[in-house]
Formats: structure tokens, sequence, C-alpha cells
């Protein structure tokens, strides 16, 4: 008897919580009128004091309120698990309960359909669910370790497979559906994941203001230092094309550190030996320093790419700038053009990436799957990516479209559909609902030889010059008349200005989308990879075939199919998740943005249904094998006919005529909870009457002891406390003399009470000198030698901390303030830029000069402007440093040489410019004199040449002016002066004026 269930409950949580939901309706269906204005009023009412739940009878409706809720805690789990459906407030954990029972009951397959917009909340209602069941089902050591893995696969599958976008922080990029099976006694044993058409666009392009998947920033956020310079990554997400293209790399809502952590430990959870995951990371990596090929193939991100993947260097470069033009039996080699190139590395890099999280998934199954044979129920979660418009829409939002149109199929199917078709087949009167079926739009898409998907596979297979707009043709040619289907061409004139040439407008369920049409050869190679996932994942295709793949959206078309199938065979549960605003703020209540999803979402049609209808139905035979225990006549058994027994209970329970229906094979009944709470009822009064006696009794005996164990409690208390304060008072006045019996807990307390005071407000940092606690007199000396050990702690935690990358930077650093600090006055500036190798690379110097100077090694080279000796004329040039002399170069040709030996002096002005003047000896008149220059990178460039030449001491800066030598014997000087704009140029005295 269900009733027996509930004996134990805490009547005042159940009371308190029932109390707090009496804000508007919690089930639709109760609804005073079925308009869409009550309806989003109750809805808003419900909202405004965080009840984000609501029924439409069993079809659960959430809408996302974009803050943390205290409502999915242990306490709450407890209080849902084996309740009535509708006997405590609408909430997540009674449809997940309910169906969990229901399967149990019945030994059926169930599944649960989480649809609604992206960010509308669909992933964190699919993990309040996993987590439900992970803690409310029986449990072992061995289902935990089950249940460990299903949970762990969560952050694993979502970092490897969701990203932000502008709708979501935390979108899924793919679409999941996740089967929990169930052996008969209840206990969780086993899983298993299907996934779809992860988005793989994203791994090589994201739009402003999205990032890429999640992993690639944790893991070069988060990743040891180790790791990071064993897969050749810097940490700097900057650093990497594939991660830059957003311009949102860094996201303060998302902590990649602490993510990372948490990946880290669900791989060893989910069974992922250390080598897999080293071969996993390096995998991941291989695709940020593919990106990072650009033109040449050359670089060092190629060197690591070849090591992660374990490749031949010469058929990667043939790959990626070679196509292979196959010709009877010859086989010639044309050169790709750059764009052919790019695109070649990113189809590379998101097949990659694409295969590598297919091997994830199956990894994961294999980690959960249940080997034993016997038969399992199960429970399926349907997290997929929701309904999305944007400003470009893609081959992908259209794919991820026609999947939401499917579900949105699949539901008026088994509700709106199905429900009407059924009343009618069994005979029962019924005043049709009216809903709009969205079956035109799924074969305008899919119907063979006629929808889009057969035209795109056609025009794939045609021979000829086929483009994009052709395929757009196409389509104008076979559904020009259709009216869920427009084109520029096919558009009236006011519908045509919002449609370029290349697009093409469908009318889905939820709105209108307009989709742009514009927009295998490196298998081979990496069949052959050592990194073992990559050589797994492209092992099980055959590179030489010749026959034509099925296209990715027929693939997709064909997967849908089949999780329609799927879930066909099961039993549904539904939740409906809204967006409550398009800001992602808390407390926002975008009233036109929920009537546009409770429209196109059926909802209203779902409650008219269920209000015109009976809310509980069964076969005479499960109706009556429950229930007859409820009448003397039908119980044990009941010999006749099914549907005689349940005409005999229903009368004998009193039921009249228009409260219930007769069908051919169902009996329906509008209040079939009132018999479970009368059962509950009866069973509650009779227990609830004899613990009360119990505890009655029990009630004065405890309170009579417990009172006289209070009142010797408190009088101990009170004399124990009067000494202490005795105590206290003699210790205070005694404090100044030395240690005694009388003070000595005293000074004891003084100083406990300064250690935890200091305990709890140390120093952050090592140049914080004013939070230092002070001290009291006893404690002076000691609370010194504290401070000095504290601080020398933390100056060498620092010191440990800094890389030698730092640290090289750090006395680049204090060379240049030696030489400059409170001498110049742009130094400040400078202090946060860092240091680079060098400004000029060597693909960007002639290969003439780089010949002439070959036998010296390159240091560094910056750009400057150097001014002639004769007229002060600016000229553009490299100069570069080598381990013996500075070059000035033009192009092809190198201007001067000077040796650092000649350098007698360099000099610069107080001001913020970048001139710097280097003082040449100057034997005879033959010989170029001084050199004039003005470069950008002033500190950078002379700290780097004190160090290489050791000229730190040479350096001097000047005020007013600097004396020059144009050649031996010819004196000039360059001035400097302050003025309203920035000039250089030549006085009339002769000298180069340069203002500041």
């Amino acid at each position: 008897i269900e009733a027996g269930e509930e004996g134990g409950r805490r009547p005042d949580m159940e009371g308190a919580l029932t109390a707090r939901d009496r804000v508007g309706i919690q089930d639709f269906v109760l609804l005073d009128e079925t308009t869409e204005a009550a309806f989003l009023s109750n809805l808003k009412k419900r909202f405004s004091k965080d009840l984000i739940y609501t029924y439409i009878g069993t079809l659960l409706v959430s809408v996302n309120p974009y803050k943390e809720l205290d409502i999915y805690n242990m306490k709450q789990m407890d209080l849902y698990m084996g309740v009535n459906f509708f006997e405590l407030p609408p909430h997540i954990y009674a449809l997940a309960d309910n169906a969990y029972h229901t399967m149990l009951t019945e030994f059926n397959n169930h599944f649960i359909l989480i649809s609604g917009e992206s960010g509308a909340g669909k992933t964190e209602a699919s993990k309040k669910i996993l987590q439900y069941y992970a803690v409310s089902c029986p449990s072992t050591t061995l289902l935990n370790t089950v249940r460990d893995k299903m949970l762990m696969s969560n952050p694993v599958l979502e970092a490897f497979g969701n990203a932000k976008t502008l709708k979501n922080y935390n979108s899924s990029r793919f679409g999941k559906y996740m089967d929990i099976q169930f052996d008969s006694q209840g206990d969780a044993v086993g899983g298993h994941i299907l996934n779809y058409m992860l988005e793989k666009s994203r791994v090589v392009h994201q739009n402003h203001g999205e990032r890429n998947f999640h992993i690639f920033y944790q893991l070069v956020e988060g990743g040891e230092e180790d790791l990071l310079h064993q897969l050749g990554l810097e940490r700097d997400c900057q650093q990497y094309n594939y991660l830059t293209q957003g311009e949102c790399a860094i996201v303060s809502s998302i902590n990649d550190r602490n993510d990372w952590k948490t990946v880290k430990n669900a791989l060893q959870i989910i069974n992922i030996d250390e080598i897999n995951t080293n071969h996993l990371f390096g995998t991941v990596a291989s695709v940020l320093h593919l990106g990072n090929v650009h033109q040449r193939i050359n670089s060092l991100n190629v060197i690591f790419f070849l090591q992660l993947l374990g490749v031949d260097a010469h058929r990667l470069q043939e790959g990626l700038t070679y196509r292979k033009i196959e010709a009877q039996k010859d086989q010639v080699l044309s050169p790709f053009t750059i764009d052919h190139a790019i695109y070649a590395r990113d189809a590379l890099a998101k097949a990659i990436y694409g295969q590598t999280f297919t091997w994830l998934v199956n990894r994961i199954n294999e980690s959960i799957e249940n080997k034993d044979s016997s038969r399992k129920t199960v429970i399926g979660l349907l997290d997929i990516y929701g309904f999305e418009v944007f400003y470009v829409n893609s081959f992908e939002q259209f794919c991820i479209n026609y999947c939401n149109e499917k579900l949105q199929q699949l539901f008026i199917q088994l509700t709106l559909k199905a429900e009407q078709e059924e009343y009618q087949a069994e005979d029962i009167e019924w005043e049709p609902v009216q809903f709009f079926n969205n079956k035109i739009i799924c074969d305008l898409v899919e119907e063979k030889h006629r929808g889009i998907i057969s035209i795109l596979d056609e025009e794939c297979l045609r021979p000829g010059d086929v483009t994009d707009l052709t395929f757009l043709e196409r389509l104008e040619e076979k559904m020009g008349n259709h009216p869920h289907f427009v084109t520029h061409k096919l558009a009236d004139k006011m519908t045509r200005k919002t449609l370029e040439r290349g697009d093409f407008r469908l009318l889905h369920y939820a709105g209108e989308v307009t989709y742009c049409v514009v927009g295998k050869r490196n298998h081979n190679l990496i069949c052959q990879s050592k990194n073992a996932i990559v050589r797994e994942c492209f092992s099980t295709m055959d590179p030489d075939s010749r026959r034509r793949p099925e296209t990715v959206v027929t693939q997709f078309k064909s997967s849908l199919l089949k999780l329609t199938e799927i879930l066909m065979a099961k039993e549904a549960w539904y939740i409906r998740c809204l967006k409550s605003n398009e800001s992602k703020q808390p407390g926002q209540f975008d009233e036109a943005l929920i009537r546009h999803q409770v429209k196109y979402l059926g909802l209203m049609e779902h409650l008219r249904v269920r209000r015109a209808g009976f809310a509980y139905r069964r076969k005479y035979e499960v109706f009556l094998k429950r229930y007859k225990p409820l009448c003397p006549a039908t119980w044990p058994h009941w010999r006749g006919v099914p549907a005689d027994g349940v005409e005999v209970l229903v009368q004998h329970l009193g039921y009249l005529p228009h409260e219930y229906k007769m069908g051919r094979m169902l009996l329906r009944n509008v209040n079939m909870n009132w018999v479970t709470t009368k059962l509950q009822a009866k069973y509650k009064g009779y227990k609830a009457k004899g613990e009360f006696k119990k505890q009655k009794e029990a009630a004065t005996k405890i309170e009579t002891c417990w009172r006289g164990a209070q009142a010797r409690k408190e009088r101990d208390k009170r004399a124990w406390a009067v000494k202490v304060i005795k105590k206290f008072i003699k210790g205070y006045m005694t404090r100044g003399q030395a240690k005694s019996t009388d003070n000595s807990e005293y000074l004891a307390f003084v100083r406990q009470n300064y250690l935890n005071r200091l305990k709890g407000n140390l120093p952050k940092t090592v140049l914080d000198k004013t939070t230092w606690q002070t001290p009291p007199a006893v404690l002076t000396e000691t609370s010194e030698i504290l401070r000095k050990l504290y601080y020398r702690l933390m100056v060498r935690k620092y010191v440990r901390g800094i890389t030698p990358q730092k640290k090289a930077q750090f006395q680049l650093k204090v060379l240049t303030s030696s030489i400059f600090k409170a001498k110049k006055d742009s130094y400040p500036q400078s202090v946060a830029q860092p240091f680079v190798d060098t400004r000029i690379s060597e693909q960007d110097i002639n290969m003439r000069v780089l010949q002439m100077i070959r036998n010296e090694q390159i240091k560094y080279s910056v750009p400057v402007i150097k001014y002639d000796r004769n007229g002060f004329k600016p000229r553009p040039r490299q100069l570069i440093l080598t381990k013996t002399a500075a070059y000035v170069i033009e192009e092809a040709k190198i201007k001067q040489r000077v040796l650092y030996t000649s350098l007698k002096g360099i000099s610069v002005s107080n001001l913020t410019d970048g001139m710097i003047v280097f003082h040449i000896t100057c034997e005879d008149r033959k010989q170029k004199g001084d050199l004039v220059m003005q470069c950008d990178h002033l500190f950078e460039f002379l700290t780097k040449l004190a160090v290489i030449a050791n000229k730190q001491n040479a350096i001097k800066v000047v005020q007013g002016s600097i004396k020059i030598e144009i050649q031996a014997g010819k004196e000039s000087a360059v001035d400097f002066s302050t003025g309203q704009e920035p000039m250089v140029y030549k006085a009339k005295n002769g000298h180069l004026m340069v203002v500041r």
C-alpha cells in the first residue's frame, strides 16, 4: 500500500514547503481560465518568488532564474523520494522520482525529453536528474562506482563538447542522449551515451563574443608547467589563433583552472589511464599548434605537431600545401592557393578534434557499460542543442534547428495528436483542440527526392561546376511555392530587402530563420600517427575507398531517425525549459520573450488538451490488478471480464457517472489520486495517534529528568564562572609583575589571543609593511622574530615561484632601472611593458644581409628612424645587434657597421622622446661620425645593447642638448625642449631640434 511509504515524513517540513509554494497555481490545468494572459500572469507571479517550476499535468515547465537557488540539497531529495507526483510542490525531483517508480512498477522503459532554446537551462536540468538518481537509488560499493562514473562523465563531456556562446556561458555544442540502466531492484547498474553532431566548425572559428571548446582554455590556463612544456604550449591563450577569434578568451565567470582540476579527476574516475590521458591532451595541443601554422610549413608549431602526433614531416607539408589530382593511373601534385591551404589545415584540425571526441564518448561508454546480460529497464535523458537564431546562420545552425523541429514533431505526435486520436479510437466524446502540426516543415527538410537534404545530396554528387549558388537555384526550382520557404528571388519587394542573394529563409515552428548557403587528403597521413588515440580514431576509416561518403547532413538525418525510433519505444516525460530574459540577468522576466516561447512550444495547446481530457488512464487489467483490494467483490481475485470487474470496483468506491469513462480498452478517471490520498490519510491517522500517545508519555518522563539535570548543570556552571572571573581579574592586576601562579594563566591567554589575531590577519604580500598586528608588551621580542621569519618565508615562496623567463625579464628590468630610473621622464610608463627577444624576425631581414653577417650571431633587431648627418633627413632603417657590432640596414644594403669597441658613448635626453645618439670614435674625415636615431623601444633596445656590448656605463642621460661629431673636426648638436606638439626638425642654427 503506497500510504506506508509516507508514514515517517516530517509534517513540519512538508507544511513549510507547501505554504511557501502557495503563490499562483502549481498546475496550469487548475487555472480558472485557459488564456495566454492568465498563463503568463501565473508564470510571472511564481517566478517573482523564485518558484521556477510549474506543472501542466505531468509536463514540467522550468524558467531559468540565472542564479543559484537552494532547492537542490539532500533534504529536498529526501523529501521527494517515493512521494505521489502532485502531493508536493512542482519540482524536477518529483518528475525524476515518478519516472523512476513508474518504471519499477510497470517494468517498462522511459525517457525524459528536455527541450527549449539555447540558454534555457537544459544541461543543468539534465545534471540535476542524474544527481538525483545517483543519490536516491539503492547503494552498494559496486553501484557507487558506476554512479560516480556516470556523474563524472558530465564534466568531461562538457569540457570537450561545451563552449561559451552569445546566449549561454556553458552551451552544449553537441547532442547527448544517455540511457541509465536499472536492474529489477531499482539499482543503477550502467549506462550508455549517444552523441550527435559535434559543432566542429567552432574548433577553427568563433564569432565575436564566443569561445572555442572549454578544454582548450582549461589546458592552457590550468595545465601544469611540466605538461605545458611537454606539449610545447605557453600559458597565454592570446598566442593561439584558434582561441582568440571571439576576442573573449578570458571570461570572469568561468574558472578554467578549477575546471581543469575537475576534468583531470574525472578522467581518472572513468578509467582513462595516464598514457591515454597524455595522448588525449596531446591531440588537443596538436590542434592549437596546427592553428598557428600559416603560409610557411616550417614553424616551431609544426615541430610540436609532428612530435605530438608522430606523423611524417614531408607528408604533412605535402598534405597541407598540395592537392593530389588523379588522371588514370598517374598522380599529380598541384600547389594549393593560400586560401586552399588554410582550408586544408582547418579541415584537418576539425577532423582530429571530431574523431577524438567520438573516441572519448566510446571510452566513457566502455567505463559505464553493464556486462550483465539480464534484462534491464532504462530511463533515457535527452539533452540536445536548443533552437538558435544568429545574425548569420550557418549549415550547423540549420542542422541544430532541424533537430529541434524533429523533437517538436515527436512532442506533437506523443501528446497533442496521438492523445486526441486515442479518444476517438476509444469512442469517447471529444471536442478537438486545434494545434500547429509542424510535419509540413519536417517534410520540407527531409522528404525523399524533394526535401532540402535530398537536393543537397544531389548537388554534392552532380558532376560539373557546382557552387553554393547552383544549390540555391535547385532549391528555388524544387520548392518555389512552398509556404515555409523563401529566397531573394522568390520574395516580394518588402521581404527581398531583408534577404541577401545567397540566403534562403525557413519559417520554423519557432519562427523565421535566414540561412546563408555561401560558405580527405590528410587522412592517410593521420592513420600512421604514433599517437594511439588519433591512430585508433582514423584507423576505422578506409583511406583508399573511392566510394563517396554520405554528406554530414544525411548522416545527421539518419541518426535523428534512429533517435526518434529509440524514443518512440519508451514512455515519455517532458521538461520544457524557458529563458526568462536574453541578458542572463537574475530577477528579470521578459514577458514578450516568454510569450514567444510559450507559443512555439505549444504549451497552451497542451494545456487545453489536458484540461479537456482525463488526467488518469489505465488498461482494465492494470487498473484492476492495482486497486482490487479496495472492493470485497474484486479481492483477492476477479474471475470475470476485467472491464466488468473495473465497473464493480468504481461503483463500490462511489464514483459518479460523469467522473469516469469506459473506453474500448481503457478506463479514464478524472481524480484517481483521491484513492491514493484516502489510503494514505487513513494509514497516517492510525499511525499518528499511536505515535502521539507514546510520545506524550515519554515527553513527560524526559521533561522531569531534563529539568533536574539542567538545574544541576546551571549551578555548577555558575560556581565555575565565579572562580574563572576572580582568577582573570587577579592575573590582570599582576600582569606587570614577574611570572607567578596568579598571572601565569592570564599571560598565557594574552599570548594565545595575540597569536590567534595574528594568524587571521597576516600580511598577504611582501610589500605590505603595515598589517602586522601590534603585540602586547610581553610579546614584543617574539613578535619581531615572527615578523622577520614570516617575511623571509613569503620572499622565499615568491622567488621560488619565478620562472626562468620571468627571472631573465627581471634581470633586464633591474639593469634598465639602474640606468634610467629618476633620470628619463618616460621611464615609469615602460616598467609594465615586457621586453621581447627581438622586434624583427629573420624572415623580415633581407637574405643578402643575412649572408653578409652569417658568421656573427644575431642577438637583437629593431626598426629605427636614422637621421642623416647633413640635413638631418629621417630614413627608416633596421638596426641589428650581433655579438661584435651594430648594423644599420637599408633593405639589402649594410649602410653602417659600428663595432662595439669603437662605440665610446651613448646619449639620450631626459624627456619622453625616443632619440638615441651613438658617439663613435672618428679618427679621420673619411669615417662616418656619430649616429643619430629615433627608436620606439628605447629602453628595451639600450638594455639589450648594454648586455650584449657590456656598455651599461657608457649610457648617459643628458638635459638640454647633446653634442654630436658629424665627422672628424666637424660638430653639431641635438637640442631638446618641450612644447604643445611633438616635432623633430632642423633648426635655424643648424642643430636637430626635438620637441616633446
